[in-house]
């Protein structure tokens, strides 16, 4: 009988056995088909916040901006109230909003996974309806509803609950509120769901054959298993609440604005590129701290993949 020996092996079967039996990974692989990606990553990723966080540094005047390195920009961050007060007000907003976020998207969720066929599609494209239209249109929809002249102020005129418009539906805060968690519930539902879904039915039917109550099903095996898409959930809208411009621009007035207005207005208004350069580093420090702490419990990559090991 004739030996086997490794060079009469075939290829494939020498690469199958040694990802079996030590897990190798595939060798060989070009790194240049990387390249496209990291590529864009470099240009439209790190290169302007490397350029911003030059710039942080620089000092701006009514003659433009000049490359003198100081920290005079983030002292002054840090010194005024105004814009401490900005930041803690963002960092409030952006944490309620996600909890807001939280209480009505995981109800949605729920529903959405238990449902089958055409209800299931029909029920997805009323939630993805609203989703076809711009950004902009979704937040400025609620000027008329919530207006002087508005929907509401009409309603409760027409049945006789007010006799003269409600001041307070619109900008302020709770207008902000409203329109973020009205964008944003979406970005929540999504990974929610897809964490409900990957849930065996038969670990619910065990447990119940076994005598659990509703509420022990969902504490002790629903909720855990689902917990990656909550903080998948919370991370995305966080990180779009705590940098929301648009919605405050339009429903807040001068009481909703939020820490992207201000740094907007030091680029546009005041011509101030230094300063605001310098007030979006502290924010994107903010948020990188937050996600370091958060990855105690979730790793940040968990975002992409819906809590699948990598």
């Amino acid at each position: 009988m004739t030996a086997v020996t490794p060079d009469r092996i075939p290829a494939k079967t020498k690469h199958r056995r040694s990802v079996e039996d030590g897990g190798v990974k595939p060798i060989g692989r070009p790194i240049w088909l990387l390249s496209p990606g990291v590529l864009w990553l470099l240009l439209f990723g790190l290169a302007p916040l490397a350029f911003m966080l030059m710039m942080s540094f620089w000092t701006s005047t009514i003659f433009g901006t000049k490359p003198d390195f100081s920290f005079d920009n983030y002292a002054r961050v840090l010194v005024t109230e105004l814009y401490r007060d900005q930041l803690f007000k963002t960092l409030r907003i952006a944490f309620m909003t996600t909890a807001m976020t939280v209480v009505i998207s995981y109800p949605v969720a729920y529903l959405l996974s238990r449902l089958h066929g055409m209800q299931k599609a029909l029920f997805v494209l009323m939630m993805f309806l609203p989703f076809w239209t711009s950004y902009v249109i979704r937040a400025f929809v609620w000027l008329p509803i919530l207006g002087r002249n508005g929907a509401i102020n009409n309603a409760l005129q027409a049945l006789g609950i007010t006799d003269a418009p409600i001041d307070w539906l619109l900008f302020n805060e709770g207008a902000v509120f409203l329109g973020l968690v009205y964008v944003y519930t979406l970005f929540m539902t999504l990974p929610i769901y897809l964490s409900l879904e990957k849930i065996d039915p038969a670990l619910i039917e065990a447990a119940t054959d076994l005598g659990a109550r509703p509420a022990s099903v969902f504490r002790r095996i629903i909720l855990p298993l689902s917990w990656p898409g909550v903080l998948s959930g919370c991370i995305m809208v966080f990180l779009l609440s705590i940098s929301a411009f648009v919605t405050p621009q339009l429903l807040g007035g001068p009481s909703g604005i939020m820490y992207g207005n201000v740094i907007a207005s030091q680029f546009l208004a005041n011509n101030n590129w230094a300063f605001g350069s310098a007030l979006s580093i502290t924010l994107v420090g903010i948020v990188l701290l937050l996600l370091l702490i958060s990855s105690r419990w979730i790793g940040v990559q968990h975002v992409f993949t819906g809590g699948r090991n990598s």
